[in-house]
């Protein structure tokens, strides 16, 4: 008797090993595909906003392309125009010159 007790209870307990954790899979598979889906951003300040604008292709007087970037890349790509621009008149700027003796 002792000995069946034992077998049903092996038996048992490799059922819930085998069963249980698909069934706890399938909980979290839903959970996680629910918590991956992006919610949409609608805020136009957000700094991960996507914002989009039109630019003229050089050399074609029609052609145009769209570049999508969000709004801390279009801030950083400001930054960037504006500090090479700098850094182009300041070294054009003319003005006085020390020579090295």
């Amino acid at each position: 008797m002792k000995r069946s007790v034992q077998t049903l209870m092996i038996a048992a307990v490799a059922a819930m090993v085998f069963v249980v954790p698909p069934a706890i899979a399938a909980d979290t598979d839903e959970s996680e595909a629910q918590s991956k889906v992006p919610r949409k951003i609608t805020d136009r300040r957000h700094p991960d906003y996507v914002r989009c604008r039109s630019e003229s292709v050089i050399g074609s007087i029609a052609k145009k392309r769209r570049v999508c970037m969000t709004n801390a890349e279009w801030a950083e790509y400001v930054r960037t125009g504006s500090r090479n621009a700098k850094e182009f008149v300041d070294d054009n700027q003319p003005g006085f010159m020390l020579q090295p003796q």
